[in-house]
Order: C-alpha cells, then structure tokens, then sequence
C-alpha cells in the first residue's frame, strides 16, 4: 500500500514503486514470455446461479503492491458475505514461483498481478481452472492473450521513455522521438537504463528494442548506446529515484525507462499539483504489460474465486485501479480519472513481439545484451 504521504517526494516515489513492483519490478530474472496455448483440457465456464457464500472465506494470491480503496474491498465483503483473505508474496516473480511450488493444492483461491512476461510458465504449470466471467465482452480484447480464460486481463500499463521536462527546456534540446535518436551524441551520458536480467521494465526495454531493429540491428543499437554512455541499474527504483533527474529523481540524466504512467503520479502526488507535469513521455518506446488474475486450480472455493474474479473486473473495482496501482484498467467503458486523463499517454499502438519468439530466445538475448552492454 502507498505510505502515509509524509512529503510530496516521498508520497510519489511510493506510488511510482508500487507500480514498478506491480509489473514485475527487480526480481531473480526468472521471467517468461506471455502465450496463449490453445491445449487447455477444461474448457471456460461461467457461473450460471449465484451461490450461498455467506460466511466463507476466499483468498487471493498477489505480489506486495495490490493495492485498492478500503470501501471498494468491503463493498466486495458486504455483497458476497465473505470474508476476503490478501496474501501477498513479494514481487511477480516470487509470487508465480510460489504458486508453482504448491500447484494443485494452492494456498489460495485467485491469484492476481502474474503479467504477461511470466504467463506462459504458470500455463505450462497447469495454475489455474477457467472461467470465463460475464464482464469479459467488455474487456479490450487485444489484452486477452488466454481465449479459454484461464486467465482474465485486469489492467494494463506501458514501459516508456520518461525525460525531464524542465532538463531538456534548459538544455535547449528536443527530447528524443524515437528509440534510433537516443544514439545521438546530442543524447550522451543522458539516459539510465535498467538490466533486463533483473528488472521487469529493463526486460521490456529489451524486447523493444529488439522488435524495433531485429536481429543484428539490435546489437549494433546497444553498442552505439554503450559508446553513448548509458548508464545501467540493477532495477527501476535505483534507475527512476538514483540517476534520474526529473519527477522525484535525485540524479542528472534526464532520460528513463519507466512506464507512461508516471507523469499522472507525479502530479497526482505533488502538493500543489502542476497544471503540467514534470515528465514526458516518448511513445514511441512504449512496450505493452498486462496483469492478469486467474482462478487457481484446486481450490476448495470455486464459487467464491469466481466471485472474486467478476469482482475484479466490476467497474467499481476497474475504476478504482488507476489512482491506487497507477496502471490502466482492463474494461473498456471504466471511466478514467482526470489525472490520468490529462497527464496520462495513451499509446495506440505499443511495440509488440510474438509472445513464442519471446519464449524462445529470451535467456540467449539478454546472455548477448550482458556481453554487449556490461562487458
């Protein structure tokens, strides 16, 4: 959950880590490209009479940075009659492992915030039952990756180049347009990075580029970057607090890997709020991340995991989600806040990469990126 706001800085940097733990954050670099696998043996169903719950308890898996308002919650309670048990367990990465560990006899009844880097392993592990919920028409149907909903999209967010607004209007230099002009010299020693070794949006960053340049392309992009001097952390928090230089950065490189939502969160959290925000974001960058939530099978609460899964779809929760997680929610007819309205990019066509070419070769690039970049 996002602290008690004891300074504007702090109330943003918290926000905006949330988010980056959300989507994946620094974890072990066990991570997986989404795919749909079209072998599943239990066909989708939906509930066709609501249930007795009153009383039961349902549980739901998820990473440290679920977060929703406390009314949204007890309104689930108050409606259902159950008593809704949060266990949370680390960042996605950690999360999915754990699941995998007890598959079967689960320790929970959904599990929620596995994203579309580490689907195809908890598909291949068997993880979850299907179940299709009624609310699924009104999703953005590009987000759905599993037709037979195993898994249901519930939210949506980009990695981006974020730049400093206020540093580029003093240095009397455009920000960059697209991933090619970061090669620029006008853009040396001006970006920060993170390892997609160890970081869910560095991962991304990865693929984007790889999408963009293809094979060789992309090579010869990280070296020039390298002759660039860019600059390499270990994960966002490091990249986006330590070296960056605008939002609630500390640093002087005013270029960033993040995600197009954090100029919303650095507004939303400054007191007062600017009429602008202090970070840009570069669309042209922009490679697309979904959470998911799923029904985890054995569970010995079918119907109220079902529950919880049309609950999490709800447009009371939908709603809910882009001030407390800071990432798009996955209905379409959701209305957005205005913060996010006004601050927010909305990338119509992010980079995209088949999901089985990121199955495939994901440990051999980011193998080729360590030798080019941190030889």
């Amino acid at each position: 959950m996002i602290p008690r706001p004891l300074t504007t800085t702090m109330a943003a940097a918290a926000a905006l880590a949330m988010f980056a733990a959300a989507c994946g954050g620094n974890g072990s670099g066990e991570t997986d490209a989404g795919t749909t696998d079209p072998t599943s043996s239990q066909p989708a169903t939906t509930s066709e009479a609501a249930p007795d719950l009153e009383g039961s308890n349902v549980t739901l898996l998820t990473h440290d940075s679920f977060n929703a308002s406390d009314d949204v919650l007890a309104a689930f309670e108050d409606e259902t009659g159950m008593t809704l048990e949060i266990l949370r367990s680390g960042d996605a990465g950690s999360m999915v492992n754990q699941a995998i560990l007890s598959a079967g006899n689960p320790q929970a009844d959904v599990l929620f915030g596995i994203d579309n880097t580490f689907l195809s392993r908890a598909l291949e592990a068997d993880l979850f039952e299907a179940y299709e919920p009624a609310a699924a028409a009104d999703l953005d149907q590009s987000l759905v990756l599993d037709d037979q909903y195993r898994v249901t999209p519930i939210d949506t967010g980009d990695v981006c180049l974020n730049y400093d607004v206020a540093a580029f209007d003093e240095l009397q230099v455009d920000p960059p347009a697209t991933l090619e002009d970061l090669t620029d010299p006008a853009y040396a020693g001006k970006l920060v990075v993170e390892n997609p070794a160890t970081s869910s949006p560095g991962l991304a960053f990865l693929l984007a580029t790889i999408a963009t340049f293809g094979d060789g392309g992309w090579q010869e992009f990280w070296e020039d970057l390298r002759v660039n001097d860019v600059a390499v952390s270990a994960g966002w928090e490091d990249a986006y607090y330590g070296q960056f230089s605008g939002g609630a950065g500390e640093g002087d490189r005013p270029l960033v890997v993040s995600y197009a939502s954090s100029p919303p969160a650095e507004v939303f959290f400054a007191d007062p709020q600017p009429e602008q925000a202090p970070t840009g974001v570069i669309a042209a960058s922009c490679f697309r991340q979904i959470e998911f939530a799923g029904v985890l099978a054995g569970t010995d609460n079918r119907a109220g995991a079902e529950a919880l899964i049309d609950f999490l779809l709800s447009l009371e929760f939908q709603e809910d989600i882009p001030l407390n997680m800071f990432v798009f929610p996955a209905r379409t007819d959701a209305t957005l806040p205005d913060v996010f309205v006004e601050h927010a990019v909305v990338v119509d066509e992010p980079i995209a990469m088949d999901p089985a070419d990121i199955h495939a070769n994901r440990e051999a690039w980011i193998d080729e990126w360590t030798q080019i970049v941190i030889r």
